[in-house]
Order: structure tokens, then C-alpha cells, then sequence
């Protein structure tokens, strides 16, 4: 099985259906799907160990802790049993800090290029989620289709999270799980590559490098989830029957590498 452009296959089978009222996901639906996406992967499959939402209110207290503690340690009245406990505690806090800090890091700066590319190439119809050691050698991988109206030619929204989009990420991660995704540990600290298939004229050399021969192993077959708008059941034509000449794939240079930590021991 490859990754290349459509070679006349009339339909693709996939492994999830997804079906939303709108007329259009839109950029900012497209965005917030990759992305809580990513953080299913991530915590499903062992790479992290909690779910990013939490990981993330955890990692922004740890900073203002740690802005407090500096703040406490400045104060000339401080008992020297209380400051050496501050001290300590601030040592800790940066600990902390430090174990998690490129990896939220690498997420917001691949949730920036993700915007990026939107508003570059909105109409993308393709992304890829791979974990492993490589892309070419992928111990997971998903393949997202989205499928957009003609019209979808410019996206200039703030990509805040609607009701609707919350609402089909949700229904999104159901499915997933009913699927059995994330069933199968990946123990270890693995990489997650992001590929998304886009215009060869798209120019974000700082986020993306092009992948034009970018194939799976042939022995290798990806997760596939398809997001279809109910409008377009009659309409619009199959993805991979329409012009993709252009299309290529671009690999994000923002690889989100796995935490080592200490699994729970099951009873």
C-alpha cells in the first residue's frame, strides 16, 4: 500500500466514517481535529502521561510557581528555614519544568505551523499522523481525509474551538476507541511525525519540508478516517478522483518526541 497521488482507484476503504451537518469543516474545524488528534495519539499509545489538556494546565502552573518562588526569594524578610525551603522547592519546580519543556514547546510550535498551513493551503484534504522511529518505518499510523466544498479557496478565522468543532472532536475520539486505536501499547519514548499532502507551491520552509516520494512500507497499513460533510453525499466529488497533480507532501519539522516516565503497574 503507497501514499502516492490517486492512481485511478475509483473508492478508498476506511476504517472510520465521521459525518458532521456542516456544510464545511473549515479551517479552523480541520485544525482543532488534527490536533486533538495528536493528543489521543500521544496519550493512547503511551507517549505522554496524562492527556495534553491536563499536561498543559499542568506545565503553565509549574512556570507561575516557579515566577512566585523567584518573586518570594527577593524578599529581604524571609526566615532563613523558610527560604531554604523555597529554595528546594524552586529546585524542583525547574526540574519539572525542564522534563517537560521541549515537549510542549515542539506542540505549540507544530500547532503554529498547522495554522500556518491552513491559511496557506486551506482546502487540504490529507493528514498523516506516524509514530515511530522514522516515517518510513512507522510502529502506528493515521491517515486523515477531509473532504471540502470547491468554494473552500481562503481561511482568515482565529481558530478558536466552536461548540461544533468540540462537539466532532469528541464524537471523533469515540470512534476511535471503538475502533480499538490506542489498544495496543507503544512502550517507550517513540517520535510523531505530522505529513500533510498540499499545493508543491506552498512555501513554509521553517515548518515544512517537501516529501514528494513519501511511501509507507508496502507491508504497512495505516488507521484511515474519513470526515464527510452530509451535504456532500451527492455533491462533491471523491478526493481522489479530482485534479491532486499538484499536491505533494510535506513532512512538519516539528517532531513531537515521547516522554520516558513510570508506567502504572496493572493488577
Amino acid at each position: 500500500m503507497e501514499m502516492a497521488e490517486g492512481e485511478g482507484t475509483t473508492e478508498e476503504n476506511y476504517d472510520v466514517d465521521i459525518a458532521t451537518t456542516a456544510s464545511s469543516l473549515g479551517g479552523s474545524g480541520v485544525f482543532h481535529i488534527v490536533n486533538d488528534i495528536v493528543g489521543f495519539v500521544l496519550y493512547m499509545h503511551q507517549q505522554i502521561p496524562s492527556v495534553l489538556q491536563d499536561m498543559s494546565i499542568e506545565f503553565d502552573g509549574l512556570k507561575e510557581e516557579y515566577m512566585d518562588l523567584e518573586e518570594s526569594l527577593t524578599q529581604s524578610e524571609v526566615k532563613p528555614l523558610v527560604r531554604r525551603k523555597l529554595v528546594s522547592r524552586k529546585r524542583e519546580v525547574k526540574y519539572e519544568i525542564k522534563k517537560l519543556e521541549k515537549l510542549m514547546n515542539t506542540i505549540s510550535s507544530f500547532r503554529s505551523a498547522l495554522q500556518l498551513m491552513i491559511r496557506e493551503a486551506p482546502g487540504i484534504q490529507r493528514v498523516v499522523l506516524i509514530l515511530g522511529g522514522s516515517p518510513l518505518r512507522p510502529q502506528k499510523a493515521y491517515e486523515l481525509l477531509f473532504t471540502h466544498n470547491d468554494h473552500v479557496v481562503s481561511y482568515d478565522g482565529d481558530f478558536a474551538k466552536s461548540k461544533a468543532a468540540e462537539a466532532l472532536s469528541k464524537k471523533t475520539i469515540r470512534a476511535l476507541i471503538s475502533t480499538g486505536a490506542g489498544s495496543t501499547s507503544c512502550p517507550g519514548p517513540m517520535k510523531l511525525f505530522i505529513l500533510v499532502h498540499a499545493p508543491s507551491s506552498l512555501n513554509l520552509p521553517q515548518h515544512f519540508l517537501p516529501k514528494r516520494d513519501f511511501r509507507y512500507n508496502r507491508k504497512f497499513a495505516p488507521l484511515k478516517l474519513r470526515f464527510k460533510c452530509t451535504t456532500q453525499d451527492n455533491e462533491t466529488k471523491s478526493p481522489l478522483n479530482s485534479d491532486t497533480a499538484d499536491l505533494i507532501w510535506f513532512q512538519c519539522r516539528h517532531v513531537i518526541k515521547g516522554l520516558a516516565f513510570q508506567q502504572p503497574v496493572e493488577e
